[in-house]
């Protein structure tokens, strides 16, 4: 094992000195592709280790052997494996980018977008009528957004791909295109919003949405321009020669030298923000902040893409990534370190080979051991080589064994980053993240990318190793599975069904939406009816027609909501017969729909009825309407046509003959009204004979009670509180002498309910010789039962 641990070669055999750091640009892949040149080639490579595009660049003369073919667009991962590759017919493409999603972004010369993922899909986006008009020059992107440089001059943006609204910017009152440009993207400008660097003669003039303002430099031309990975430095390449490194809002110069080239290099980038690349062909020139170079030969041309911690650099045969060296690497690692984690890394060397001075430089560094663990733990995440990662780790394992209150989780979550970038890192997956890179795009975010390169089982070990949530794995995995599956239906549903079954309250209805979008109709049927969410369920079933179905599936859900949803869409897609047949013989259907009717479409509820054949209903809502009527004749009218359809019902008779008393008694009140000039329409039966009584009208209160059938207590009843109500207590002795079985105490009752207190006194006194001494006392102790103490009725 000591052996073993020592067979290694010193990491920092190919460091390279630039100002205080040190950088290391070491072989992460051996292209899997072949006959690759890339000096034909337009190529547009993603960040954090994302797919590379390639097409034949029809601004270089390529020779054919026959006849001119069309060019083909191949998508590649950083290892070189082919993804994906298709025929471009789409007319000239002038620059290729790509967002942070990992769809790649196409603009063409004639004004349109196209956004492709990694699979050939595609959405088109147009520019507008000046794109259209002119043609398109040139191409700046950002995570989610481009900005375009139109032939007559003009800068259109889009900031949103996923809501495309093309916007011009502010006229920059050019008449020739920059030398070059680059772009601020809003989350880096202090405007936030985007803004357009144009390197115009000796100057650079800046564009946002509302102005145009010229930084009035004088050191231009500036042939190429490149934007520092936190947008804090601006790099520029001067028409003489020179690199001249300024703060992104040009109020200080950082950094001067002279490349002795007054060729522009074919790219400039950013190695992290710390240092800037210079390609020329054979040569890439690093160039440090105090002028400190480092060059690199290489054969022919190689493409670089900007990471937010180095640069990757992609060549015919090799994908090598170029870094600056992390501080805590370079504090084990360099040559004559003393610091405590060189000192443990050592250390753990020493145990191995079983010499005691692993204890001594344990003792040694006991006040920083905690530090030193640290730093080999975070040394370890920032290797590639396995072997490397495996040391650090163990030295890191042996420190942590002296210390008391370290905590493992730490050291475990550190373990299980090293194999998730190693796994992301394999030949075939092909994403070489960086640890920082790894902390920036997140674990969710590896996990999103790898959906999209379709990497499934891998994604979903991932998650499942780092206990996160494998929904969205399984869901991309089955709507694929769906979308290109050769088998049957039964055969595919049962597939999906057993994988996405073992996962608690997973959604199908995305897979059944796939299905449905892939022509998969009945499939995405049957998908359904696994769906736990009827509020998911519903919706898609009625996007695929299934409108029975879809109601069905909210009848059983007992969602009003839901049930409503179908209800209304049935309505207004359905013509009005198929769709009383299907919510007939659903009962919690017809009640919503008979329910919203009654408020909003009475027409729609009598056809309902009609349809169904149920007369007593329709009846009902007939005698409904016409208390809204205020037409007499009409309300008489629909009173009359809803006591017919009554009468075809065998059970309604007491509807019948209430109606025709409801008529009779309209029609009466209806000619009180016009005679006596007082309202009467829509009072009870009671309440007409009362007022009747009360205006005098005695005859017509008779006529009215002998008409409608009053009984004559009820009659009697009236009378009385008509007349107490008038104060008639001539007429109250008269009532009392000739109704003796109505019962004096409802006399009394109905005077003490009236306030007349005094008045019922006189009534029962008056009858003290006219009843026997027994019911006269009865009577006397009613009266003083409700007589309120300490009140005084003043009233005669």
């Amino acid at each position: 094992m000591a052996t073993a641990a020592l067979s290694y070669t010193s990491p920092c055999g190919d460091w390279k000195p630039l100002d205080k750091k040190f950088y290391r640009k070491h072989e992460v892949y051996r292209m899997m592709w072949s006959k690759v040149d890339l000096a034909k080639l337009s190529v547009a490579a993603a960040p954090f280790g994302g797919p590379i595009a390639t097409i034949r660049n029809d601004r270089k003369i390529v020779a054919v052997q026959a006849v001119t073919v069309r060019p083909t667009l191949q998508i590649y991962t950083s290892s070189g494996k082919l993804l994906n590759q298709f025929q471009w017919d789409k007319g000239r493409l002038v620059a290729m980018g790509w967002t942070g999603k990992e769809r790649l972004v196409c603009v063409m010369e004639h004004g349109s977008i196209r956004l492709y993922d990694i699979h050939g899909e595609f959405v088109q986006i147009s520019l507008g009528e000046d794109a259209k008009e002119f043609g398109v020059l040139d191409a700046h992107f950002w995570d989610n957004g481009v900005v375009v440089l139109t032939a007559n001059f003009k800068l259109i943006v889009v900031a949103d791909f996923d809501e495309p609204r093309p916007k011009v910017l502010a006229d920059p009152g050019i008449s020739q295109a920059p030398h070059s440009w680059a772009i601020i993207p809003p989350s880096m400008s202090l405007s936030k919003h985007v803004e357009v660097l144009l390197a115009v003669a000796n100057t650079i003039i800046v564009v946002d949405a509302k102005n145009a303002q010229d930084q009035l430099l004088q050191q231009g031309p500036f042939t190429r321009m490149a934007l520092s990975p936190n947008g804090k430095f601006l790099a520029l390449f001067t028409s003489d020669g020179r690199l001249w490194v300024v703060s992104s809002d040009f109020q200080n110069s950082l950094a001067e030298f002279r490349t002795n080239s007054s060729t522009p290099p074919h790219q400039m980038v950013w190695c992290g923000s710390d240092s800037v690349l210079l390609h020329w062909e054979d040569t890439i020139l690093m160039v440090g902040p105090t002028g400190d170079w480092i060059k690199y030969q290489y054969d022919g041309v190689v493409h670089m893409v900007t990471e937010i911690d180095s640069a990757r650099i992609i060549s015919g045969t090799r994908c090598e990534l170029l870094e600056c060296v992390p501080v805590v690497t370079e504090g084990i690692f360099k040559i004559g370190s003393t610091a405590p984690s060189a000192i443990l890394f050592d250390a753990r060397e020493h145990f191995e080979k079983e010499s005691p001075k692993a204890d001594e430089n344990v003792r040694s560094i006991r006040p920083q051991l905690m530090e030193a663990v640290i730093a080999c733990m975070d040394a370890s995440c920032n290797e590639f080589d396995p072997f490397l990662q495996k040391a650090l780790l163990r030295a890191a394992s042996f420190g942590k064994a002296f210390l008391e209150s370290f905590s493992a989780d730490r050291f475990v979550d550190v373990c299980k980053t090293i194999r998730v970038l190693n796994a992301v890192r394999d030949a075939q997956i092909g994403i070489p993240l960086t640890f920082a890179q790894y902390v920036a795009c997140s674990p969710e975010g590896l996990v999103d990318r790898l959906i999209n390169r379709r990497e499934h089982l891998l994604a979903r070990r991932i998650c499942e190793y780092l206990k996160m949530p494998i929904d969205r794995v399984m869901i991309d995995w089955a709507s694929v599975k769906v979308k290109h599956s050769s088998e049957d239906e039964e055969t595919v549903c049962r597939q999906v069904v057993e994988k996405l079954g073992s996962c608690k309250g997973i959604s199908f209805s995305e897979v059944a939406r796939a299905a449905y979008a892939a022509g998969r109709v009945r499939l995405a049927t049957k998908l359904l009816n696994y769906e736990p969410s009827p509020a998911d369920q519903v919706p898609l079933l009625l996007s695929m027609q299934e409108d029975e179905l879809a109601l069905v599936k909210a009848v059983e859900s007992c969602d009003s909501d839901l049930v409503y949803l179908v209800l209304l869409h049935m309505k207004r897609k359905l013509p009005p017969a198929d769709f009383f047949r299907i919510v007939s013989d659903k009962p919690l259907a017809c009640s919503l729909l008979e329910a919203y009717c009654r408020e909003q479409d009475t027409q729609l509820l009598r056809d309902f009825y009609d349809q169904d054949d149920r007369r007593a209903a329709s009846a009902h809502l007939l005698f409904q309407e016409s208390h809204l009527d205020k037409d007499v004749q009409v309300r008489l009218i629909k009173l009359k046509a809803s006591s017919k359809l009554y009468s075809e019902e065998k059970d309604c008779a007491f509807e019948v003959k209430a109606l025709e008393d409801q008529g009779k008694l309209l029609l009466l009140q209806s000619t009180l009204e016009r005679e006596l000039q007082q309202p009467f329409v829509d009072l009870s039966v009671v309440d007409t004979i009362f007022k009747c009584l009360l205006l005098g009208q005695a005859n017509r209160a008779l006529k009215i009670k002998n008409d409608l059938k009053v009984d004559d207590r009820r009659y009697a009843w009236l009378e009385l509180r008509a007349t107490v109500q008038k104060e008639d207590w001539d007429w109250l002795d008269k009532f009392a002498k000739a109704n003796p079985k109505f019962g004096y105490k409802a006399i009394v009752d109905v005077l003490m309910e009236a306030g007349h207190g005094f008045r019922a006194q006189l009534f029962v006194e008056s009858l003290a010789k006219a009843m026997p001494a027994v019911a006269y006392g009865e009577l006397k102790a009613h009266l003083a039962s409700m007589q309120k103490p300490g009140t005084t009725d003043t009233r005669r």
